[in-house]
């Protein structure tokens, strides 16, 4: 369950400079709660951009780069992604404890998938017909994964890795080059892989964060010398390891991109 603020606070917050509790944060690159920041962090800006970083990969992949259809496969991945995925996860339980409106959270989310599929649908029709199974698969599997249908049934590490990882490779690829081959299929199975690395150290993190009351323990060295077992402790690790993949896929995506455009 989701602890009130002041619960939460008091059971596993942060000790602050004048020894005050400070409610952790839900997420590392969460802003502080209230007004446009709340925005933003529902947006999850470091994870938005890893998986638009994929978009990027898929298409530059194919044998031509038609720099449009990148743009618009951007965009699209940015509204169903970006912005839909994140309005209904936090519809969904309040993860990020945002004071964002339910009915806005509901009206960006349904403007958001809807001009997403509306993208895809156009595109299909403009480029290739291929991209129609695409566009059903993403507006079906952003509402069934964030909104857990079906029992959980579609709410899993596989399906994280299927849908947000190779997915946006398969689907930017098609939209490029009019057809499926060998190397965006291997791209897709390495941004499944990816991604299922990232919903496993995020998993982590996020029990710790939001639905952790205390942490306790020491770890005995062989040297004798003992350390405490912290919340931060716990966190540091796999936040650091979340930092540095988003920027190399970032970094990789930007490479692919000065090659094909250079």
């Amino acid at each position: 369950r989701a602890l009130p603020a002041n619960e939460f606070r008091g059971r596993c917050g942060d000790v602050g400079p004048a020894g005050m509790s400070v409610e952790p944060r839900p997420a590392y690159y969460a802003l502080e709660a209230g007004g446009w920041r709340d925005y933003v962090t529902l947006l999850h800006p470091p994870y938005t951009l890893w998986h638009l970083s994929y978009v990027v990969v898929g298409a530059a992949l194919a044998p031509t780069l038609p720099v449009e259809r990148l743009l618009w496969g951007l965009v699209a991945f940015f509204l169903a992604l970006g912005v839909c995925a994140h309005a209904l996860d936090e519809l969904n339980g309040r993860p990020l404890r945002t004071a964002i409106p339910e009915r806005v959270l509901v009206a960006l989310a349904v403007a958001s998938i809807g001009g997403a599929a509306a993208i895809g649908l156009a595109a299909a029709f403009a480029w290739t017909l291929l991209l129609l199974p695409f566009v059903a698969f993403g507006t079906f599997i952003v509402v069934a994964y964030n909104l857990e249908l079906f029992g959980g049934r579609f709410h899993s590490d596989l399906w994280f890795a299927l849908a947000w990882g190779a997915f946006p490779v398969l689907t930017a690829y098609v939209g490029a080059a009019e057809t499926l081959r060998i190397e965006a299929l291997l791209a897709a199975v390495f941004a499944a892989f990816l991604s299922l690395a990232q919903r496993h150290l995020s998993t982590q993190v996020r029990t710790i964060r939001r639905r952790t009351d205390r942490v306790s323990g020491t770890i005995s060295f062989t040297d004798g010398h003992e350390e405490p077992v912290t919340r931060e402790s716990l966190l540091r690790a796999p936040e650091a390891a979340l930092h540095a993949l988003a920027w190399a896929i970032v970094a990789l995506a930007l490479a692919l991109l000065v090659l094909r455009l250079g």
